[in-house]
């Protein structure tokens, strides 16, 4: 049983739509923006371009093993409070990548981007299932679905471009005024929704963590599974 903390308003279903997409946006603009800004970037800290895929990988992992923690977080402390912590995680760990020295601190500074962005766009979508009516809300997932497929299209030009004509450290800073943005938008409009019935799997969790982190550890281990 879930208790509505915000009043659904025509000015939120207005907004939510929007602040999903700019979450969305973020979240898949961040999965393809490095990939051709990495021969720049290990220059620049001094790594071989083949070790910089561990930026990548570490992202992308942190995103698939702490999103199905999003719910659970969402109905404990609330739609509003965890969409907004998870913008201000991920945009804080934008602004770590920016200043990072090495390679090391850059992937740390990846895997804290990859906890917000693993919790801002399911809970995003979360509010706007439980906000909008089910004849409404195909309508709005369709408007704030369309980053997802804008996102790593511009990915790969926007990193280009940075690269060239400004610095690599901008395609992360980009990132601060686009959540700065989201969080503004959040706290005015994104309702806070809970749930009385809260629980957690621990141990589905820790298995599914340590199965995605075995798979991108060792993936030929996999491999040799299914091969037929």
């Amino acid at each position: 049983m879930s208790e509505v903390i915000i009043p659904q308003t025509n000015s939120i279903k207005k907004i939510l739509p929007l602040i999903l997409a700019t979450a969305i946006f973020m979240q898949m603009l961040d999965s393809t923006i490095l990939n051709t800004s990495l021969p720049s970037i290990a220059k620049d800290l001094q790594e071989s371009p083949l070790n910089m895929q561990n930026a990548i990988i570490s992202y992308v992992l942190t995103l698939a093993v702490f999103m199905p923690a999003s719910g659970f977080l969402a109905d404990r402390f609330g739609t509003k409070k965890i969409f907004i912590f998870s913008l201000a995680l991920f945009s804080l760990g934008s602004l770590f990548c920016s200043l990072s020295q090495n390679l090391t601190h850059l992937v740390i500074s990846r895997v804290v981007q990859g906890v917000g962005g693993s919790l801002m766009t399911p809970v995003g979508k979360l509010a706007l299932i439980k906000t909008f009516d089910k004849n409404e809300l195909l309508k709005a997932m369709n408007f704030a679905i369309i980053p997802a497929l804008i996102g790593p299209v511009l990915g790969p030009l926007v990193g280009g471009y940075m690269v060239d004509y400004l610095s690599w450290h901008w395609i992360f800073l980009i990132n601060i005024p686009i959540g700065i943005l989201g969080i503004v938008l959040g706290l005015k409009f994104m309702p806070n929704y809970k749930s009385t019935a809260v629980d957690f799997d621990l141990k589905g969790f820790l298995i599914f963590a340590a199965a995605s982190l075995s798979f991108f550890l060792f993936p030929w281990n996999f491999l040799e599974i299914f091969r037929i």
